[in-house]
This record gives C-alpha cells, sequence and structure tokens, in this order.
C-alpha cells in the first residue's frame, strides 16, 4: 500500500478513506464512533513527521547535527526529561549537549516543529542517579504525561517506547548474537553473518472494552490497584485472534460475561512498554458475573446513577485522563452530553 489518507469528508458514523497503490484507486468507508472534534486520546495524534523515507540517509541526518537542526529527547531508565514548573514542558537538548558518541546509538523521531528529534538512551538503573543535565528532571510519563500538550506528550511516548525496544533486542532472537542499529535506529540486525536476522520494531496490541447491558456498565478492578479504582475489561490479543474474538474472551475470561456486538472506540499508544491499546464498546448478551481467571477480585455492573453516588461517596474511584479507560468511561456515562462525568470529577477534586 503506497498511500493512505484520510479525508475530510466525515459524518458523526463514517469516515471516507481513499486508498492509491500504483494506477489503482480504491475509496472505502470505515464505520467510527468518534466525531472528528472529538479529542484524541494522550500520546495519540500525527502531531510530527517521522521522516520515514531519510532514516537511512546517514548524510542527510549528519548534517541536521552539523547544521544545529537536531535535538536530543533523552530517556534514562523510563524517564523522559522534562521541566515541571512554572510551565510543563519537554527538554529538547541541543545537538552539542551529550558526548559525539552519542550520534551513534541516536533514534530518528522526526521533525518536530522546526527541530528534527532523536531519542537517545542514557542508560538504566535503579541504584544510580540520572547523569547531569543542563536543564529539567526526569520523570515518568506515567506520573506526569496528563500535565503537557498533546504533541510534546506523543513525542515523548514515541521517544520511549523506542528506547525500551532497543534494550529488549540487544541480541538476536534467533541465534543469540548482539545485534546493531540501521536506518537511524528503526532496524536492529544480527551481527552473526550467518544469520543475518532483522528485526523492526513490534508493539503489543492489547484490547480494552466498555461493555454495556440494559444501560449498565461492567467495571472491575484487580486486587493490586489502589483502593476503590474500577475500570474497564481489557486484555492482550493472542496470535491468531482477531480484535473482536479478543474482546469476547477476555470478557468470558475475566468476568463470565457472553459479549454479542462489538464496536471500535479508538486506540491509545502506550509504552510501558510497548502496547497499543485498542479500544471497545460491546453489548453483553447476559448480566451473570463470574470471576474465572482469578485476575480480577471485583467485577460489577454500574448504571450511571450507581456510578454519580459511589464517585460523590468516595467509594469509587475511576482511572486518571491518561488512559483510555477514562474516556471509554466517560464516553458511556455522558451519553452525548460531552463532560458530565468530568464535572463531576472536578467537583470531587476542588471540594
Amino acid at each position: 500500500m503506497r498511500h493512505a489518507a484520510p479525508f475530510a469528508q466525515q459524518t458523526s458514523k463514517f469516515v471516507l478513506f481513499r486508498i492509491h497503490q500504483g494506477p489503482l484507486r480504491w475509496a472505502f468507508f470505515v464505520q467510527v464512533m468518534c466525531d472528528v472534534n472529538d479529542r484524541i486520546n494522550v500520546f495519540a495524534g500525527a502531531h510530527f513527521d517521522r521522516l520515514g523515507h531519510l532514516r537511512s540517509d546517514s548524510g542527510w541526518i549528519d548534517r541536521c547535527f552539523d547544521e544545529g537542526r537536531a535535538v536530543w529527547v533523552p530517556v534514562w531508565n523510563d524517564s523522559n526529561l522534562v521541566i515541571t514548573e512554572p510551565k510543563q514542558q519537554a527538554v529538547l537538548l541541543p545537538s552539542d549537549a551529550l558526548p559525539q558518541d552519542s550520534r551513534d546509538k541516536c533514534i530518528l523521531l522526526g521533525e518536530f516543529g522546526d527541530q528534527v528529534c532523536f531519542a537517545v538512551d542514557l542508560g538504566e538503573s535503579t541504584k544510580e542517579q540520572p547523569p547531569p543535565m543542563p536543564h529539567g528532571v526526569f520523570r515518568g510519563l506515567r506520573t506526569v504525561g496528563l500535565l503537557f500538550p498533546n504533541d510534546q506528550a506523543a513525542l515523548l511516548a514515541y521517544a520511549q517506547a523506542m528506547v525500551l525496544w532497543h534494550r529488549r533486542h540487544r541480541y538476536c532472537g534467533r541465534c543469540g548474537a548482539p545485534s546493531s542499529s540501521h536506518d537511524a535506529g528503526h532496524e536492529l540486525r544480527c551481527n552473526n553473518t550467518d544469520c543475518a536476522q532483522v528485526i523492526f520494531p513490534r508493539i503489543d496490541p492489547a484490547i480494552i472494552v466498555l461493555i454495556e447491558y440494559e444501560g449498565r456498565a461492567l467495571l472491575g478492578r484487580q486486587p493490586a490497584w489502589p483502593t476503590g479504582i474500577y475500570s474497564t475489561i481489557a486484555g492482550f490479543v493472542e496470535p491468531g485472534e482477531s480484535l473482536e474474538d479478543a474482546v469476547r474472551r477476555e470478557a468470558s475470561e475475566e468476568t463470565g460475561i457472553n459479549v454479542g456486538a462489538v464496536r471500535y472506540h479508538s486506540s491509545q499508544p502506550w509504552p510501558f512498554p510497548s502496547s497499543l491499546m485498542l479500544g471497545f464498546r460491546a453489548h453483553a448478551t447476559d448480566s451473570r458475573i463470574s470471576l474465572n481467571d482469578n485476575e480480577l477480585e471485583d467485577a460489577r455492573w454500574f448504571s450511571r446513577e450507581d456510578v454519580r453516588a459511589a464517585l460523590l461517596s468516595g467509594k469509587l474511584r475511576v482511572p486518571p485522563q491518561l488512559s483510555i479507560s477514562s474516556r471509554l468511561i466517560a464516553h458511556w456515562y455522558d451519553d452525548g452530553e460531552a463532560g458530565r462525568l468530568a464535572a463531576i470529577i472536578d467537583n470531587i477534586t476542588q471540594s
């Protein structure tokens, strides 16, 4: 597939896609649940040009550094370099802020504004202090990701995901030989010439679903979660399984609920370390809950009034807005009146 671009011809339910592949021209509609104007999930959005066609152009990359267009997006442990006061923003270090040999392990992220961004791994250690930086502090995106503008949050998530992928593939999975970085960090090749396996970045798809039955939503909680937090049902997609099949399997395994109709909602990159959360809404065919696999300690049906009363009493907490789970719950609760759930949570927070 050479080119695929969504056009702006969209209703609240369908998007027209046109596909250009050589001399062929295709067009098809995809049914979606969200309007163009709906907010995107945290870490998502095409906020920068990834410059995939330039990853193998070493001369161009050298010029970016030599001409001062290159900036570093550092990752240490699983944290990004940020400024949190007085204004939250990502720290992009000038190219001369790190040693010259950092270029050897740079990972091209893309063009962000008028700068070309490269992720760099500054190491991982639970015992050592982070390396000294001219600006900012290292913070985990789980903690501060929601504080940043969408474009900066997406850039930091991309940097973290790529660095973590490199760390997990230092050696060839086929023969065990060390691997080396190519194509500006987007390809790892086995150094054993008899093997020469090429490894590309991978993500782990996971479904996350808001299941409904007669106006109520199914929410569950794991025993390790903070007291009172309930969330939507989620789980990894298994090999040989469609997304819809994964929704139905996870619902059955975790809660004993049988699911009928399944509809796509939205998706979210989740670089902790390498997931892509694929959000759905689905309808149950029955309401009898059975905790089959012991992954959840509790699951129950909530009406909108149940959610409101439990939130106000402090007996229920929903996931933070960083997570797509929060958006799925809000989309169900608001029922076409955006902001209803957020207003309740804001009032609780301010009181």
